[in-house]
């Protein structure tokens, strides 16, 4: 079976009945996780003992409340009030668990499903999107990375384009596929608005709204957006449903031409904030 499951943030007991509840056996079975593996939740550690210990049956992507870890853990960023990464950071092993989270994807091809943690600008396709994925987890995974971390942070550019290069091109590959909700209607990224798609504030649209995307038709699976809600859609799976915040954790079987969806309570929600 293959699950696609949405953001976790900490929550291992959430993560862990969830797992029972789908029958996860890691012989037989593979899992995708979109991205923000950590964080606002309890256990943050714990999370990651538990998929790292699933092996290549355990699909993580990353988000960007684990890019922010790996930010913490080089003194580029500080903590954030309600961070609750701490376990990590004080873990004797602390090293060996940052090095097996910058080997983690930022996008994959699973099953037909382009899967991110937010989601692409319209001027990508497939192909696209998954090289632009690849030239971030290179610098991620490289010796380059504590001199790009520095950079890593900013809002601009807010629109791709090809010729973009360096230290912009990738911040930009990063904000598209790690926080992009809303754009206007040539692409650029609006990082202001996080409500709902119900009531866009003028000129905006959700990216996967927008005319013309050239991953139209392409089935996408993401997640990041908890205020957005549930969505099963014939090539639209949006999956963060907001555990953290006393929503649930879903998952979605989506191999062998079914779609099953499974959710599970949070009982370790956060306070917004």
């Amino acid at each position: 079976m293959l699950h696609f499951i949405g953001d976790v943030q900490g929550c291992d007991d959430a993560l862990a009945r969830l797992l029972d509840t789908i029958g996860f056996s890691p012989s037989r079975d593979r899992i995708v996780l979109l991205g923000d593996l950590i964080n606002r939740g309890p256990q943050s550690l714990a999370v990651l003992r538990r998929l790292r210990g699933y092996g290549d049956a355990a699909v993580c992507l990353l988000g960007n409340h684990d890019l922010h870890l790996l930010a913490v853990a080089q003194g580029v960023r500080t903590l954030h009030k309600g961070d609750t990464v701490q376990d990590i950071l004080a873990a004797p092993d602390r090293d060996a668990w940052l090095d097996w989270l910058r080997q983690r994807r930022m996008a994959v091809l699973e099953a037909g499903w382009l899967c991110v943690h937010a989601g692409v600008v319209p001027q990508w396709d497939t192909a696209q999107t998954l090289a632009l994925a690849a030239e971030v987890e290179a610098v991620l995974q490289g010796p380059a990375l504590a001199d790009f971390l520095p950079q890593m942070y900013g809002s601009a550019p807010a629109r791709w384009h090809d010729a973009l290069h360096g230290a912009e091109r990738l911040r930009c590959v990063i904000n598209t596929l790690t926080r992009i909700r809303f754009v206007d209607a040539d692409g650029t990224l609006d990082f202001k608005t996080k409500d709902g798609a119900a009531t866009p504030p003028p000129g905006l649209l959700p990216w996967f709204e927008l005319p013309g995307r050239r991953s139209a038709g392409q089935p996408i699976a993401f997640g990041h957006w908890s205020t957005l809600g549930l969505r099963l859609e014939p090539t639209l799976l949006a999956l963060d449903t907001g555990c953290v915040w006393g929503g649930a954790l879903s998952a979605v079987r989506v191999d062998g031409g079914r779609r099953e969806l499974v959710q599970v309570p949070c009982t370790a929600a956060q306070a917004p904030g």
